[in-house]
């Protein structure tokens, strides 16, 4: 039994779903092809991953041949074919279907099936992320959204057909939904007869739960940090600390007049004390950070240069450029003040916290940083997409499925305040960054896009337009016996691979 404290309610893996939706999707649908937990790309419903080398790709990245899998079949029995990677790719680009993201699709053009089990297709303009942004696109059966009126409101929304290795069976709403093994299954598994989504929205009763054995496996929101002693010393369990592929930061607007200055990012983060910000408020569990990109991202630096806690540093950084100490301490500058606000989501207490140990570390400095907090509903919408705010305590997912493009975060026409249709709420601007960017994509070789992605963070850490703290981490635990648990950064739940999972005799 896997516990959530949120409930899966949306079946249709193309629509977007919440990470809870994630983890039924991959054990019901099946993708061409997804990143293990070494971020290695692995086939699925291909035969293969297109490349140059096969003759799957184009040199220039324009056209594509897709290879299938033989002998696989929908849960109803039907065979699946190329049709349905063709049916699936073209639902993705109308227009008034509720799509999570046409990104990537809305390129593809002249898709043939050329057998049953083969066809190609060309791309607009190369786009490389695509591959990646396949890993993370289920197909579905033509021959059941196909049929429906609007494709909108198919039966795949209540009664799910994939190719996954397990197949729907009941779901009880506000409680359960079950899935039973599929022996008909293409790839490794199911070992496990079945799989029961437990929702349980009080974080405290899923915890004793989990406690007592009832529950099997408690992921996503998981164990909170302050209960990770108290949930290794449960005999019978093991806990599992796992990276996500977000990074817990300060995110600056630098359109305010005083964040937008250089030289006072660099001391504030020279003031930041981050090892105390880890150590006290999560337990010393997260792993410290330089690069926006997660470890454990195929394009993740690892040589940036390391954060130094140096309040003197900080000071000697500010003195230099101008920013003298006021009568009360706060230093001023042409007549401004060093003083911006910083906010985050209400009621979430580390990140509360976290606000007031910078509060205290920068006021040493002689910068004050007023907290201004709110509902999410509000700090999410123009607040954070027209950049309203002057700067936030967040949490960050950079990636695309596993992909680090970043041309929507940090180039200079995807600032939403300036009418771009990106989330460069940073309003970042560096003709560096957008060329090294731009060229990213353009290219099918993946040495090249490291080194532009290696470059892009050189010049982000310099920059710092967020100041990194430490990649996050979720406190997993599943009961001893229960084998097959892999944390994977690529995916957006755990239970991507419980196909795989057993119990030990």
């Amino acid at each position: 039994m896997i516990g959530f404290s949120n409930e899966p309610t949306v079946f249709n893996p193309l629509f977007k779903g919440l990470s809870v939706d994630h983890g039924v999707w991959w054990n019901l649908f099946s993708p061409l092809w997804q990143y293990d937990e070494n971020g290695h790309p692995v086939a699925a419903l291909a035969r293969e991953i297109p490349g140059v080398e096969n003759g799957g790709l184009s040199a220039d990245g324009l056209t594509w041949k897709i290879k299938l899998r033989d002998g696989v079949k929908w849960h109803d029995g039907q065979p699946f074919t190329a049709e349905d990677v063709k049916f699936t790719i073209e639902l993705l680009q109308l227009q008034d279907f509720r799509a999570s993201s046409r990104m990537g699709h809305s390129l593809v053009t002249d898709i043939k099936v050329t057998s049953p089990l083969e066809l190609t297709w060309k791309l607009k303009q190369p786009f490389a992320p695509y591959l990646s942004l396949l890993s993370s696109t289920f197909i579905v059966p033509k021959h059941v959204v196909g049929k429906a009126a609007d494709p909108n409101t198919s039966a795949l929304n209540t009664a799910p057909i994939g190719t996954g290795p397990f197949r729907w069976s009941e779901r009880v709403a506000g409680d359960h939904l079950t899935l039973v093994a599929n022996r008909d299954y293409f790839g490794s598994g199911p070992l496990l007869e079945r799989l029961v989504f437990k929702y349980v929205p009080d974080l405290t009763a899923l915890f004793t739960q989990f406690s007592s054995g009832s529950i099997d496996y408690l992921g996503l929101q998981g164990i909170p940090p302050d209960q990770y002693t108290q949930a290794k010393a449960i005999a019978n369990v093991e806990i599992h600390v796992s990276p996500l592929p977000a990074v817990q930061n300060v995110t600056f607007n630098l359109g305010h007049p005083v964040l937008g200055d250089k030289a006072v990012r660099q001391a504030l983060y020279y003031a930041m004390d981050k090892r105390s910000i880890i150590d006290v408020l999560y337990h010393g569990l997260p792993k410290e950070t330089e690069s926006y990109l997660p470890d454990g991202n195929w394009a993740y630096r690892g040589d940036l240069p390391k954060h130094v806690y140096s309040p003197d540093k900080a000071k000697q950084i500010l003195d230099e450029a101008g920013w003298k100490p006021g009568p009360d301490g706060i230093r001023v500058k042409n007549g401004r003040r060093l003083e911006f606000t910083n906010s985050t989501v209400a009621g979430n207490p580390a990140q509360e916290q976290t606000q007031l140990l910078l509060a205290q570390s920068w006021q040493a400095i002689g910068v004050s940083m007023k907290i201004r907090n709110m509902p999410g509903a509000v700090i999410w919408g123009p607040f954070w997409s027209q950049s309203q705010f002057d700067s936030l305590v967040t949490y960050t997912n950079c990636t695309i499925a596993s992909d680090p493009n970043v041309i929507d975060r940090f180039d200079s026409h995807s600032i939403p305040a300036h009418g771009g249709s990106g989330t460069n709420v940073y309003q970042f601007r560096n003709a560096t960054v957008d060329q090294l960017l731009e060229d990213a994509v353009r290219t099918v070789s993946l040495d090249q896009r490291k080194k532009n992605y290696a470059q892009v963070q050189g010049i982000m850490r310099d920059e710092l337009a967020m100041l990194p703290m430490f990649q996050v981490v979720l406190i997993e635990g599943n009961r001893k016996g229960l084998v097959g648990f892999k944390n994977n950064v690529n995916v957006l739940s755990n239970a991507w691979n419980a196909a795989t999972w057993y119990w030990k005799a």
